[in-house]
């Protein structure tokens, strides 16, 4: 049985914080995740294998006695392939002297089969502990299912409104909703719909919100941006115009005389609610687009053409 370097594993110090081993552990965890390599024995591996390092290293007395014991790990190796005895437990607290009883947090136990899915090195001195009076047998282990992620794409409108989903987790079908507002990248938290537990609560289930692109309105925080086509006779002599927000009323708004393309307009409260806040809105901002006309009639042109020495002569 080999030791296993930890440290190693997570590509950290052996002097890092609880803080830095988290997060390389979170990064390492989401590029060898199985759900993104499926059929990979060799990322499921390596995923196994960091989940253990992070079960250990995670928690301050785990990590105390693994780096007590790295020193020694040949006497101890010795004593465990024979007995206990002969090897020094009074320097590890908690060991058969200490008469204590522990239990551990999985972050990926459970998709491997809780203890039983770590290594024998693993097992050897959190697992049994000197033929299990330490209260570390696997029998008494308990810990929180594993948390599941997914992604889950819904349309601007779908944003703006509310809608749900119904997705397949693990065979589980589970029916997502989203409130007015939801907005890119946001994660949802579903308690107790992760994998099961072992002693102890189930998982929860995340569900990062994705919106998709819109052909026509674009978020800007709570606002919403638009390109509103006119004709120039409109842009020119003004009036009332219509405009469709993305809840598909129409909207008037009123045009100026003169009106140049490019000119940007607000209209209060139409645009995007704002997230957990009931009756409360963003703005829509329209830009204009003067439309210039083509394939005119000899008539028209002649017209135009009126007008503009009309304006000159001005």
């Amino acid at each position: 049985m080999d030791y296993k370097d930890y440290y190693k594993i997570l590509g950290v110090s052996k002097s890092a914080s609880q803080e830095e081993i988290k997060k390389k552990y979170r990064k390492l965890a989401v590029k060898y995740h199985p759900d993104k390599n499926p059929d990979d024995k060799q990322a499921e591996s390596k995923f196994k294998e960091l989940s253990e390092a992070y079960e250990v290293l995670k928690d301050p007395e785990k990590r105390k006695k693994y780096d007590q014991l790295g020193a020694n790990w040949k006497q101890y190796q010795n004593a465990h392939q024979g007995s206990s005895e002969g090897f020094d437990w009074s320097q590890f607290s908690g060991g058969p002297s200490g008469g204590r009883s522990y239990s551990y947090q999985g972050d990926a136990s459970d998709m491997f089969g809780g203890a039983a899915g770590f290594s024998d090195f693993f097992n050897s001195i959190f697992g049994n502990m000197g033929g299990g009076t330490a209260g570390f047998g696997r029998s008494s282990m308990s810990h929180k299912g594993q948390d599941y992620q997914t992604e889950m794409e819904i349309s601007l409108e779908e944003a703006h409104h509310g809608t749900s989903r119904i997705i397949n987790i693990n065979g589980n079908k589970i029916r997502i909703k989203t409130k007015m507002g939801a907005y890119d990248g946001q994660n949802l938290r579903i308690k107790g719909k992760g994998g099961p537990g072992n002693g102890a609560a189930n998982g929860d289930l995340y569900v990062k919100i994705k919106v998709l692109p819109h052909h026509t309105f674009q978020r800007e925080g709570n606002n919403l941006r638009r390109v509103l086509n006119v004709d120039f006779t409109d842009a020119a002599l003004g009036g009332k115009v219509n405009v469709k927000g993305i809840d598909h009323k129409s909207y008037q708004l009123n045009l100026p005389a003169g009106t140049d393309s490019g000119k940007i307009f607000r209209l209060k409260n139409k645009g995007m609610p704002v997230y957990g806040k009931t009756g409360e809105f963003g703005d829509l901002l329209i830009t204009i687009n003067v439309i210039v006309p083509k394939n005119l009639n000899p008539k028209q042109l002649k017209l135009i053409e009126e007008l503009r020495d009309s304006l000159n002569n001005n």
